[in-house]
């Protein structure tokens, strides 16, 4: 995917999880040894979630491999560390899959998909 389709699928995303009663507290943020798309809170939970904008379900969770996870521990230990007042609040990594439906005009996305708590 380009990264136009990437920053329109993050676009997605956000919305998607604001729709949620998710409050976005920070996106594309560079942090330790890695990127985190979008940094959602909603209650007491924090949760950083990777969006992947692919052809299909299963390329999206084939890119959320074992080095991957250990870039968003790391960005997100780190961003935790710069926001001590959020210590106490749980916290999880989610996927979010978006895959593109087919036509002309504006991108659209046939299908999302919020997968929880990826990373144990």
């Amino acid at each position: 995917m380009s990264t136009f389709k990437g920053r329109k699928g993050e676009e997605k995303a956000a919305a998607y999880l604001k729709r949620r009663g998710y409050r976005i507290l920070g996106r594309n943020v560079r942090m330790g040894r890695g990127e985190l798309d979008i940094i959602a809170r909603r209650a007491e939970l924090i949760a950083f979630i990777e969006v992947k904008t692919h052809k299909s379900r299963e390329a999206g969770l084939l890119a959320v491999h074992a080095d991957k996870c250990e870039r968003l521990k790391s960005a997100a230990n780190a961003w935790l560390g710069h926001h001590p007042e959020l210590s106490g609040l749980q916290c999880r990594f989610d996927l979010i899959i978006l895959t593109p439906g087919r036509g002309m005009g504006p991108i659209r996305f046939a299908h999302i998909e919020h997968l929880q708590d990826i990373i144990r």
